[in-house]
């Protein structure tokens, strides 16, 4: 019954992803190479449609051994730099003048035909039931592939008669990317393999990005159900659809893997772990950009953002998008985002995660008032290239007033994000804000000599309730009614 059960699953899923423009689909694994964890006719399809020249000089260089040439070097390329890394940045093959693309995601601005033209041509793949192992039979329920490369497994439990934690302990208990005494599973090990693992059953999601034995740790990837953990009742089908509806559709799975993986790396540069938003952060991201590209520069959002939840990571994602978010007429919509937070986030969390997202050097600036005033690294900040500007509490009156005056005369526009953390400013630095502040700003806190993050921005911004061409998002976990 419950394997009967579950392969219905299965199949509901698949027929429904090739409904919605997932082109390819296998109802067997046959295709699949286990010791290269490759699709391999694949790979040799979108390098011949994508990137003729390429495949032309193989041939011409290899000849018969073309394709066992670009899989063995497409592997080692995985194994050295990671799969996220070669997705994005391709790889070296030798002979080869240009590099080797593995995916083309979609640009900011959809003005160059050839890079739609190879947007289109993605192959996305879902297979049933792939025997992964080198040492063995064992299978997982679903792979999903692109362009022949595995970028996510699912292991499939339906709540008739296993729940999710069954789900999540196949993946900890039976899932081993080292097994002992053996090789590595190429499909599972970190980072070369896929990228994330979802646990799913008919009622809940969860996900890791790194499996490690019985150590692995899956975060929730549900929709909340009114406030409480799960998800809400869906009376057109399972709890669970959103993720094969929603996160798996073709251009919002192509846009995960394209802008929100972020590989996090230690000091000698080495992956040590990959980010995969979690819903709610998909979500507020895409209905902030959605909103901001349909209404144009110049609003106001409150967004309402759980501690703990991914609130600096969030805000990481929101200040990217701005810098690269255009318009229908491909404008772009922002000249620079400023970020406002704390003097111990930018010094921590917040930059580490501004930095892992930083694709260009250079485009994200913080302010620390080093050599020069902070009021003057704010206007050469502003003024010049900064996709990304970062400064503090402190620092905001002066930026706000620099954003403000090249609004008025230049015709600039602006995003400011600001990160609301409750840490009270107590003393020199509470004094300091203070001052910027009208008697009547002053009189409205009430706060008995402390003022926080929120009261400044809160007093700042709302005094400055009809700038042109500035929006304002503040994100935080608890706001004030006034806020």
């Amino acid at each position: 019954m419950s394997l009967h059960t579950e392969i219905h699953f299965e199949g509901e899923i698949c027929e429904h992803l090739l409904q919605h423009d997932w082109h390819y689909h296998a109802e067997d694994a046959s295709g699949y190479n286990r010791e290269l964890a490759l699709y391999p006719d694949d790979v040799v399809a979108w390098l011949q449609e994508t990137q003729p020249k390429a495949w032309k000089a193989l041939t011409k260089n290899h000849g018969q051994a073309a394709e066992a040439t670009l899989l063995q070097r497409l592997r080692h390329s995985l194994n050295q730099t990671g799969t996220l890394q070669v997705l994005r940045q391709g790889f070296d093959v030798l002979g080869l003048r240009s590099v080797v693309k593995m995916a083309q995601f979609k640009p900011a601005s959809a003005v160059n035909p050839d890079i739609i033209k190879r947007y289109n041509a993605n192959r996305l793949r879902v297979v049933r039931q792939v025997h992964y192992s080198t040492h063995n039979e064992l299978n997982i329920d679903l792979v999903l592939f692109l362009n022949g490369i595995p970028v996510a497994t699912a292991e499939l439990k339906t709540d008739f008669t296993q729940s999710i934690d069954d789900a999540i302990d196949q993946y900890r208990f039976d899932r081993i990317p080292n097994p002992k005494g053996q090789t590595a599973e190429p499909l599972l090990t970190f980072p070369s393999g896929a990228l994330v693992h979802f646990a799913v059953s008919s009622g809940q999601v969860a996900m890791t990005t790194r499996l490690s034995g019985p150590k692995t740790r899956f975060l929730p990837f549900n929709l909340g159900d009114n406030g409480s953990s799960g998800n809400p009742v869906n009376p057109d089908g399972h709890k669970t659809a959103y993720l094969w509806e929603r996160v798996w559709q073709r251009d919002s799975w192509l846009d995960i893997l394209g802008r929100y993986l972020v590989a996090e790396k230690d000091d000698k540069k080495n992956i040590k772990a990959i980010v995969f938003p979690r819903y709610h952060q998909l979500d507020v991201t895409r209905a902030l950009l959605s909103d901001v590209a349909a209404r144009g520069a110049g609003k106001k959002y409150l967004i309402q953002h759980s501690a703990g939840s991914g609130k600096t990571m969030s805000i990481a994602w929101t200040a990217h998008f701005f810098g690269d978010l255009h318009d229908e007429d491909n404008q772009k919509i922002f000249d620079s985002v400023i970020v406002v937070s704390d003097r111990n986030v930018i010094d921590g969390q917040l930059q580490d995660a501004l930095k892992d997202f930083e694709r260009t050097k250079g485009v994200v600036a913080t302010i620390k008032g080093g050599s020069s005033s902070k009021s003057a690294e704010l206007a050469e900040a502003l003024s010049g290239d900064k996709k990304i500007v970062v400064c503090t509490i402190q620092t905001f009156p002066f930026a706000l007033e620099t954003v403000q005056k090249l609004a008025a005369t230049e015709g600039k526009r602006f995003a400011v994000i600001a990160d609301e953390a409750h840490s009270s400013q107590t003393g020199e630095a509470a004094a300091k804000l203070k001052q910027v502040l009208s008697a009547d700003e002053l009189k409205d806190l009430q706060d008995g000599g402390e003022v926080s993050n929120e009261d400044i921005l809160t007093a700042q911004m709302g005094s400055k309730a009809k700038d042109v061409g500035i929006t304002y998002v503040a994100f935080t976990a608890t706001p004030k009614a006034k806020t």
